[in-house]
């Protein structure tokens, strides 16, 4: 299949200081020079740690931020060469759905008129049926009727994120860019919201870049993953490989700190010495060579390339033969009967609600999913 999105060398730099005579002095590399593919109805997860460069990554894709350099193709056509009318058209097929449901609302508009602005600024249905149309967006992911008559404000926290996924569908795009869209969100409401998301994107064949810091979430999401760190993708990988068996030092680090709430799992957990680099002054070579256990002096000299096998794993690493297995999996010797009892509460709450047709905001679809509440919690 051909890729939706194609990646190639995007770099982006932010100019931190500048001379008396107004010339860049020191830069922040937020972005330096990454590569991948997004296929259609394809999830791609991006992770790492804060700072590592994954929100400018999303915004350089749908440009909302212009590149220092590379290039970014969807569906064959160049879109950093898109202006005016082109690029109106582009923004309909690429949307973005924000971090924060409390901020990305205006809290003077109604429902309505936030969900249908999109219907009328691309002029996708006549004026007489919008009102209809905003109805059946509303209903397609899970709000009451007369939701689209009150303001943000009346609204949970989940409620609202609905809301801006509404928003994001009414033009009818191909490419959602999902900006930590439940990290704002409890447990049990960030499960209804991916549950959400996943039923869209199998009934609208949508493509995902997701980008989290919680890999509990990107497992049951991503049909890929690519780590980032400092403004690079050192491993990208199909999900389950990535999670069975990371390569690069610096996914094993992740992957190990992922709280299991059992303390009969056993693993081996990775903890990294010193601090974070600046992406001011991003270190020679490999720029994880100053926190990794692994490190040699061809590490410190040569940045590596990021180099696929024959399973599709690409991996930045000089020395990805030479480690040892990962062992960052947690290995459970048996579940605790407390967690036990927590799990077959939510699936007992679950059906309860599914069988009703109402969740636990008060909507008409989308009850938690009781495996994925498990593997959230476990």
């Amino acid at each position: 299949m051909s890729a939706l999105v194609e990646v190639e060398g995007l770099t982006r730099h932010f100019v931190a200081r500048r001379s008396v005579l107004g010339r860049p002095t020191a830069l922040v590399r937020a972005v330096d020079g990454v590569d991948f593919t997004v296929a259609p109805g394809e999830t791609l997860a991006l992770v790492g740690e804060s700072g590592c460069g994954k929100s400018t990554l999303g915004r350089l894709v749908l440009r909302l931020i212009e590149p220092t350099a590379g290039r970014v193709r969807f569906d064959g056509r160049d879109v950093l060469a898109l202006g005016g009318r082109e690029l109106r058209a582009y923004r309909r097929e690429a949307q973005l759905v924000f971090q924060d449901p409390y901020a990305s609302l205006n809290p003077r508009m109604t429902v309505g008129d936030i969900v249908g602005e999109p219907l009328a600024l691309h002029d996708i249905v006549p004026a007489a049926r919008r009102r209809d149309r905003v109805a059946a967006l509303l209903h397609q992911v899970g709000l009451a009727e007369g939701a689209g008559q009150r303001y943000p404000h009346e609204f949970s926290g989940g409620q609202r994120q609905r809301i801006a996924i509404a928003r994001a569908l009414a033009v009818e795009p191909r490419l959602i860019v999902c900006d930590e869209p439940v990290s704002a969100l409890d447990v049990s409401i960030r499960s209804q919201v991916l549950n959400l998301l996943r039923g869209l994107q199998r009934r609208l064949g949508l493509a995902y870049i997701f980008i989290s810091h919680d890999l509990a979430v990107v497992k049951h999401i991503a049909d890929r993953v690519a780590v980032m760190n400092l403004g690079h993708i050192v491993e990208i990988a199909p999900a389950d490989s990535l999670f069975a068996a990371p390569h690069h030092p610096y996914s094993r680090a992740l992957l190990s700190a992922i709280p299991v709430p059992n303390p009969r799992a056993r693993r081996d957990r990775i903890l990294l010495q010193g601090d974070l680099p600046s992406a001011l002054a991003p270190p020679p070579g490999c720029r994880f060579h100053t926190r990794c256990p692994f490190a040699v002096d061809r590490c410190r000299r040569e940045p590596p390339p990021l180099v696929f096998d024959q399973r599709n794993h690409a991996v930045a690493c000089h020395r990805t033969t030479e480690l040892p297995p990962a062992d960052v999996v947690p290995r459970e010797t048996g579940r605790s009967p407390a967690l036990e009892r927590l799990i077959a509460a939510f699936g007992a709450s679950a059906d309860v609600r599914a069988a009703s047709g109402v969740d636990t905001v008060g909507s008409t679809s989308g009850a938690p999913d009781p495996g994925l509440l498990k593997g959230m919690h476990s």
